[in-house]
């Protein structure tokens, strides 16, 4: 894509602009709405920042993201994304060998509630998953099963699948009143859950367990109860993408939240705090209620994050 097809698109966008020197662009600030042209863009760099509000980025698809229509975001991503953001990757984390994916079986017994045909100790998971809220439609898409026997008898199992479609992990959790509760395999949760079917170059919503997921739907991403650092293989795959963050972390997880915010702030990624109060978690909620709040999820800035923090000391 040329710099005036570049031009043309973010002028369709934020309107007219005026030129400062010989890459610089001033046009005015969509996010703070201020009235002078004050957010200024580097085509050549593929930089961008707001003199007023300091919103800013590396990556000028991030304008469009927010502020695009569909037609204008698949003109840019077609012609320029994929480049850009390799590109970005490179200068964060160096270029890297692939790492040997993680492969592992489902556990011993493991009947998929996916089938047509099911046997008569289908009834108990089922039940279980019904009054969770997960639904036919869930199951399938999640590929859920559960154990009769075995080292996992008696417990519903989610598996994860990697981008070759194999099993890198597996979730168990209890459908009686067997303690533990979760019963996960021992290998590296280090593994991006169900990447085969997320799509980074939409919203990505992390949770903390796998009903929250279910319950939040697409593109969402349980933590499996650790945090993400930025040797973390999701961290590293979101900041790959630039994609955006809804958080919907448990609400005694604040300490967790903040420490996510403050990680993913600094590598300029877009991020929304979903309130899940005065539920526990998302699990809780119906999908209906996690849709309204993620529509109406907090907007992340350095600003009012610190202001945040200042208030809750």
């Amino acid at each position: 894509m040329s710099e005036d097809e570049k031009i043309s698109i973010l002028k369709d966008i934020l309107g007219y602009y005026s030129r400062e020197g010989t890459n610089q662009l001033l046009f005015k600030c969509p996010s703070c709405n201020h009235h002078k042209r004050k957010l200024s863009i580097n085509i050549g760099k593929g930089l961008f920042k707001c003199w007023v509000c300091d919103w800013s980025g590396r990556n000028l698809y991030k304008i469009l993201r927010r502020f695009g229509t569909y037609h204008q975001k698949q003109t840019w991503r077609r012609f320029d994304q994929q480049t850009d953001i390799n590109h970005f990757a490179e200068k964060l984390f160096g270029s890297e060998e692939p790492a040997e994916q993680q492969k592992i079986n489902l556990p011993a017994g493991f009947i998929s509630l996916a089938n047509a045909s099911l046997p008569s100790t289908s009834a108990y998971p089922l039940n279980y998953l019904e009054s969770r809220g997960i639904t036919k439609k869930d199951i399938l898409k999640w590929k859920i099963g559960y154990c009769s026997r075995g080292e996992y008898s008696s417990r519903i199992v989610v598996p994860s699948f990697d981008l070759d479609g194999d099993v890198n992990y597996y979730i168990g959790r209890t459908y009686t009143s067997s303690w533990p509760k979760y019963t996960n395999p021992k290998i590296s949760k280090n593994i991006i859950f169900n990447h085969l079917y997320l799509d980074f170059d939409e919203d990505i919503v992390l949770v903390e367990g796998i009903f929250d997921a279910i319950k939040a739907g697409y593109n969402s991403v349980p933590l499996l109860g650790s945090t993400i650092t930025e040797n973390s293989a999701l961290f590293r795959e979101i900041v790959r993408n630039d994609a955006p963050v809804y958080l919907a972390l448990d609400s005694d997880a604040k300490k967790k939240a903040n420490k996510l915010i403050k990680l993913f702030l600094k590598y300029d990624i877009e991020i929304y705090n979903i309130d899940v109060t005065p539920y526990d978690d998302v699990g809780e909620m119906s999908k209906e209620e996690f849709t309204n709040r993620k529509n109406s999820a907090d907007f992340i800035t350095v600003d009012n994050y610190l202001m945040n923090r200042i208030n809750n000391i």
